[in-house]
């Protein structure tokens, strides 16, 4: 789910919206990775669908094992790293490539489906992806991922206490978290009247007709499709339930007909730039807003609304070894300097996005500069962690559901 996730091309999405329209027959990414080799889990191996009370230790890989101590860096390698664009501090790259004589390439996507699609093709090379947790198993059982040798991460101590045996990766076997982040509602003072915030219900306004044509949502199925959920007081953002799923489409449908939302990842650079008033929004992607404003314009202008109780959505993503990838000791030594504190901090301050790093204290990162005091409502706390909803890998024959009606949504219904 984040940060300047700048949209460049036609993404899978795009392409599978068009196609659905046209009537064209297009592969699910359950089906991709199915033939990769990832286990049906909906077939006497249902436990090996993570969530906080059925957590999940991953067997290592024998296809893809550990890679041995010791190693140093070869100069001259190339690491090839696979990231949303904006998500990862130029500077810091360069300063990386100079320490180990090495050199970076970077390349991006839209949306984990694309991601996801290109990795289970099999014809790329990258040694580093930065994917949200609830892919995480997919990819461990499609034998995508090369386990971690923990020799090279001793910066993991630096993280939040629970980033050390998550629930989706116990004992942090093929993963280690990036950032943690919300996802709520932001919105322009100047172009919306009323405080969000003070609504009883406040998603409730991406169907208020009163906004038609001046509102957008994420483009990202199940992070839309959750919002919808919780509209309706279903804090099971991955129910499986058929009328809980019937009743999700048809509100979606009735958002179409009323608002007309713009679904994009851009709300960081769109909303500043005065594009639309109000947004569904990533908590990074509100912060990071500011540096987009028009120059003389006052940050003042935003705000975020995130639920007091922490009963929303709360995230985070992660960094992984591909199997693929022909540098796995640099893709490890890299993700020990990413997790440095002082790295991570410097991180924070260009892609907007909370590092769940122990020197950096929630209830301070307002009067530390990070978050401005009007978007304080963006801080990430540990107990959301505890209090929200979690995007979970959902069964094939849910995924299937959600997908389709995820595709009827973005070709106009």
């Amino acid at each position: 789910m984040s940060t300047p996730r700048h949209n460049q091309g036609l993404s899978r999405r795009s392409f599978i919206a068009r196609a659905v329209a046209a009537g064209v027959a297009v592969p699910t990414l359950p089906a991709l990775l199915s033939a990769c080799g990832a286990s049906d889990t909906t077939s006497g191996s249902a436990s090996k669908i993570p969530a906080p009370n059925n957590p999940v230790r991953w067997p290592i890989s024998k296809k893809n094992p550990p890679i041995k101590s010791g190693q140093q860096i070869q100069a001259g390698t190339t690491l090839r790293i696979y990231n949303y664009a904006d998500y990862l501090s130029p500077k810091l790259i360069k300063e990386f490539e100079a320490a180990h004589n090495v050199t970076i390439t970077l390349s991006t996507f839209n949306d984990e489906d694309e991601a996801l699609t290109k990795i289970a093709s099999g014809d790329l090379s990258f040694d580093l992806y930065f994917p949200s947790y609830d892919s995480l198993g997919k990819m461990v059982q499609a034998d995508l991922l090369r386990p971690l040798n923990h020799d090279y991460i001793n910066n993991i101590d630096n993280l939040w206490p629970q980033f050390k045996n998550p629930w989706y990766d116990e004992g942090w076997e093929y993963s280690v978290p990036y950032t943690v982040y919300t996802t709520g509602i932001a919105w322009r003072t100047d172009m919306v009247s009323e405080d969000i915030a003070q609504r009883q219900n406040p998603y409730d306004v991406f169907w208020d007709p009163k906004y038609a044509s001046n509102l957008a949502v994420i483009d990202d199925w199940h992070t839309m499709m959750g919002m919808v959920l919780l509209r309706n007081g279903i804090d099971d953002i991955n129910t499986t339930k058929a009328s809980d799923i019937s009743l999700m489409r048809k509100q979606m449908m009735q958002m179409l007909q009323v608002t007309h939302p713009k679904v994009t990842i851009t709300m960081y650079n769109d909303l500043p730039a005065g594009q639309y008033g109000l947004c569904q929004m990533w908590s990074g992607d509100v912060v990071n807003a500011v540096y987009y404003l028009p120059k003389g314009q006052s940050p003042d202008v935003l705000r975020y609304w995130f639920p007091s109780d922490g009963k929303g959505m709360v995230d985070n993503d992660l960094m992984v070894v591909l199997a693929q990838g022909k540098n796995p000791v640099a893709a490890h030594y890299f993700i020990n300097y990413m997790l440095d504190s002082k790295t991570a901090a410097r991180n924070f301050g260009y892609i907007g996005y909370q590092p769940p790093q122990r020197s950096i204290n929630p209830n301070e990162i307002v009067a530390d500069g990070f978050v401005p005091k009007n978007l304080a409502t963006a801080t990430v706390l540990p107990r959301y962690f505890v209090e929200g909803s979690r995007l979970l890998q959902l069964p094939p024959q849910a995924d299937n559901e959600y997908h389709q009606i995820w595709q009827e949504f973005k070709a106009g219904g």
